[in-house]
């Protein structure tokens, strides 16, 4: 691992924490998670209801796009930071950001003061999460940590379940504002018991100089090409001039952005960290596979409404499976990781079992019963979910304390690249071979399908095969990770980094 002789090192590990003191670490760190998981989910059924009372229907999608984008570009931000001034110092930040967007949405008297007070939220939530995995790295030894991937698992499953019914709940009966109001008590406890609990972590960090243009060209370059993502095939066609526009425009910046890693006396991305192979196929992995299921969860209640018949509610039900079974397959996978040698073996298996269910909905979907359709998700998600704690474990046991955030937070920035990117595959799935393009909204995508003789079950079989593709995908680069051992401690994976 390359470091300058005259860098100053701050790796002073502290006293090994009591199980008590990990707990209460990791319950400051799940409010956390918990925030910014909760503040994606809890905004959809409410979306209605905001644009009725704002008067503005046509730029309601910003609401949750701008979120998107911000959250998804600060994300390696974060990490660099943390790398430098310490998890405690920038979860704090994060926190106090994330609180002041959300008073600012909930104070919002029209719909561009809530789309930039939106923005301004997801540049606060962007960093919670992946900050949080980051601090459980930073206590808990490699072998035991997949363990402990599971505590995520279901922060993820419990804002899928609880943040669309609250949303709904809040926006029918009491004010659409209260579920941004809702954050701010949150906020305030997680600010807490995060001043307090994280005052007991290691220090990694090392004095470093942020680099500004870096970033600026990061956040320009994700920016330009989730805008191209989103607008593709509903607002725009794929082929238009804004849409090329904006991917040539982001292929330029990316290309720039690489070589300012490349010649930047400290790059925001050490090329270190994605030149090293265990990252690089850990990362890759995860993209492909959580990005399939992100755009699995975004689809079917489409499929369940358009082709199924189900109503908005019941659709919402029909997904559990799918969020839950993702619990499972990571509490699996994460205690295994601290019992055996050969650590991929499960997830491996996991990913062919994802793949062959997902098939089976592919060719024999118009024929199964919605019960067998609700086994089958069950099983593909826990499958799934087999290989997140391994991808994310990996990854940091692959590189050194002091570029923890920095690895940890290029893991969940691509992974939210991978999701925008298939969801953006699927919709042009939907679109084209039901041969309905420009703006047509997904909702009215039924009826629309009706009138022109369109069966949308054989659309959707193209989706899932799909979604086979995008689980051989990563499964091809799990196959190709190397399984390094685990190591016992922070210091020892340093040791083992820096002889490698």
């Amino acid at each position: 691992m390359d470091q300058s002789p005259n860098e100053s090192v701050r790796d002073n590990p502290a006293p090994a924490l009591s199980h008590t003191e990990i707990r209460t670490i990791i319950l400051g760190v799940m409010l956390s998670m918990f925030l910014a998981a909760l503040d994606q989910t809890i905004i959809a059924t409410a979306l209605p209801t905001i644009g009725r009372e704002l008067g503005d229907l046509e730029h309601l999608p910003w609401i949750v796009t701008v979120y998107l984008l911000t959250s998804t570009a600060v994300t390696p931000l974060y990490g660099k930071f943390s790398d430098s001034y310490g998890r405690r110092v920038t979860m704090l930040i994060g926190i106090v950001i994330f609180i002041i967007g959300s008073i600012a949405c909930a104070l919002a008297p029209n719909m561009i003061v809530l789309i930039l007070a939106r923005g301004l939220q997801g540049i606060g939530g962007g960093g919670l999460i992946a900050l949080a995995q980051t601090i459980i790295a930073d206590i808990v030894a490699p072998r035991e940590r997949g363990r402990y991937q599971v505590y995520f698992a279901s922060v993820f499953m419990t804002s899928s379940l609880l943040g669309p019914v609250l949303g709904g709940f809040f926006a029918q009966h009491l004010h659409w504002s209260v579920i941004f109001w809702i954050n701010v008590p949150l906020g305030l406890l997680a600010l807490t018991i995060a001043f307090h609990s994280l005052k007991k972590l290691p220090r990694f960090e090392r004095p470093h100089r942020l680099d500004v243009l870096g970033a600026l060209l990061l956040v320009a370059a994700t920016v330009a090409l989730l805008l191209a993502l989103s607008w593709g095939g509903l607002r725009y066609p794929w082929a238009s001039l804004p849409i090329l526009g904006l991917f040539a425009a982001s292929a330029l910046l990316w290309v720039l952005f690489a070589v300012r890693m490349r010649l930047a006396p400290e790059p925001l991305i050490p090329p270190g960290v994605l030149h090293n192979p265990v990252v690089r196929m850990a990362v890759l992995a995860a993209c492909f596979g959580m990005g399939t299921y992100i755009g699995l969860t975004i689809y079917l209640p489409v499929y369940f409404e358009t082709v199924r018949g189900l109503s908005a509610s019941l659709s919402g039900l029909a997904l559990i499976p799918l969020m839950a079974g993702t619990v499972v397959g990571a509490t699996m996978s994460g205690r295994s990781m601290a019992k055996v040698k050969h650590y991929k073996r499960l997830p491996t298996v996991g990913l062919i079992v994802a793949m062959a269910t997902t098939g089976v909905l592919a060719v024999y979907g118009q024929s199964l019963s919605i019960v067998t359709v609700e086994i089958i998700l069950a099983v593909i998600s826990v499958g799934l979910g087999t290989v997140l704690p391994v991808t994310m474990v990996t990854t940091q046991n692959a590189v050194a304390p002091h570029q923890m955030g920095t690895a940890t937070g290029t893991a969940n920035f691509f992974r939210s690249l991978g999701g925008a990117f298939i969801v953006a595959i699927f919709g042009a799935i939907v679109l084209g071979a039901s041969g309905i393009g420009g703006a047509t909204s997904f909702e009215s995508l039924g009826a629309v399908a009706a009138q022109s003789g369109i069966n949308l079950a054989d659309v959707f079989s193209y989706v899932f095969m799909a979604a086979v593709v995008g689980f051989g995908l990563s499964l091809a680069f799990l196959l190709a990770l190397e399984e390094r051992p685990l190591r016992g401690s922070a210091v020892k994976a340093a040791e083992a980094v820096v002889a490698d």
